[in-house]
């Protein structure tokens, strides 16, 4: 027989248990639903919503399987530089999401921007940091004649593949042409003897040479395109919430990673730049970043790209490009005027944001958490107008929206 006492002291026991885990719930944050228009904004957001490739007018060859092959054979190929030891992947490393963690790029020399990815950039319609091109193979051949970059000429690099890739090339674009008058080296870059070779060369030969070297880009564009954004926790979050499925540890946001989801759709308007499944606008804007902290020529961003872009030898609407000029709307019509575009800069796409430090265009900022404080605080531009205001997160919501921006990388 059970004592009075003893009953009275495990029903208030029991009490006390149940009381402290009503405590702990009503303590505890609670998960809210997302609204119709939140439930569709998300779904904007998910890799499920990103859609095929678009294409490409003019690059023909864009979805080649050979013309992908050649090109990823090329992108590896350190003889594509003036000193046999650069090559695409010097900078853009497949192992750490085809960048190099490194605030400024280190070819030949020391470049004065950030590395970008390359995943997922078939999808955009400008290319660098400031846009000074208008396609992905346009945007491949810009380092492989640049000093600091390859350091080469289009002479070498069209003996390289004469040399080296004659049967995979002339099978994608044709017959290539003779080379046997083309010196080693000539082009219209820095280098004074070699632009003067390129200078003795007729203007049918320079069109050879040119020819062959537009299709390099073209041949490099059809594999970069190629390159993925893979799904992240985020996705998985998306896609089972919308279909209204139970979460799994693969899918599951934490409290914090939720409510920091929350701030960057709403209070701290991070969606209003990073919208789209690739978390950006592919357009142009000043935020303030701060000046790099090496010294380096002023860099007045898109007001200069643009321009840039509009005069290129292998822009959309050039004898190399393979489009017709109604195709080329972004370019014809592309603003190059106004206080708007000085020291703009891309809005960069946030997959694989926790695994790409340094940040912004110069690695001026060293962590996510200077990233959002940076925002947070909107300082004043160097030059132009920043876009930004203050958001006055506190310190928890500052550290939310950073753990949501991790869940945008897989590992």
């Amino acid at each position: 027989m059970t004592h009075p006492s003893r009953r009275a002291l495990s029903a208030a026991l029991i009490l006390l248990a149940l009381t402290a885990m009503a405590a702990a719930r009503s303590a505890a944050p609670r998960r809210r639903g997302w609204s119709a228009e939140q439930r569709t904004l998300l779904r904007s957001l998910s890799l499920a919503s990103l859609g095929p490739l678009p294409a490409d007018p003019s690059n023909r060859y864009a979805d080649d399987p050979r013309a992908a092959t050649l090109g990823r054979a090329l992108f590896f190929d350190a003889r594509l530089s003036g000193n046999g030891t650069v090559s695409c992947a010097t900078c853009h490393v497949p192992a750490t999401d085809f960048q190099d963690g490194t605030p400024l790029g280190h070819g030949m020399g020391t470049t004065a921007r950030r590395t970008m990815p390359v995943a997922g950039t078939a999808h955009g319609a400008w290319f660098f940091w400031d846009g000074r091109a208008d396609s992905q193979w346009a945007q491949a051949l810009g380092p492989l004649e640049s000093a600091v970059e390859h350091g080469g000429s289009r002479a070498q690099y069209a003996h390289v593949v004469a040399d080296h890739y004659r049967r995979e090339y002339e099978a994608v674009f044709g017959p290539l042409p003779r080379l046997d008058d083309v010196p080693a080296h000539a082009g219209p870059v820095a280098d004074t003897a070699w632009r003067a070779a390129w200078d003795r060369l007729a203007p049918t030969r320079q069109d050879d040479v040119s020819r062959v070297y537009a299709n390099v880009g073209k041949a490099i564009a059809a594999f970069e395109r190629r390159v993925e954004l893979p799904p992240t926790r985020f996705d998985r979050y998306v896609d089972d919430e919308l279909a209204g499925r139970a979460r799994t540890p693969e899918s599951t946001l934490s409290a914090d990673e939720e409510q920091g989801l929350r701030l960057f759709l709403g209070q701290a308007s991070c969606v209003n730049c990073h919208n789209g499944p690739r978390f950006t606008d592919d357009h142009f804007h000043n935020t303030g970043v701060p000046l790099p902290k090496v010294a380096l020529p002023f860099d007045s961003g898109r007001i200069v790209g643009v321009r840039q872009a509009v005069a290129g030898e292998f822009n959309c609407t050039s004898r190399y490009s393979d489009a017709q000029v109604d195709d080329c709307a972004e370019l014809r019509f592309a603003i190059t005027e106004g206080e708007a575009l000085v020291r703009a800069y891309k809005t960069p796409s946030l997959r694989g944001v926790a695994e790409r430090a340094p940040y912004m265009h110069a690695g001026q900022l060293a962590t996510l958490s200077e990233v959002v404080a940076h925002y947070d605080r909107a300082p004043r531009a160097p030059a132009g107008h920043s876009e930004l205001k203050p958001l006055r997160l506190s310190p928890t919501e500052r550290r939310q929206i950073e753990a949501f921006l991790r869940t945008l990388s897989e590992r």
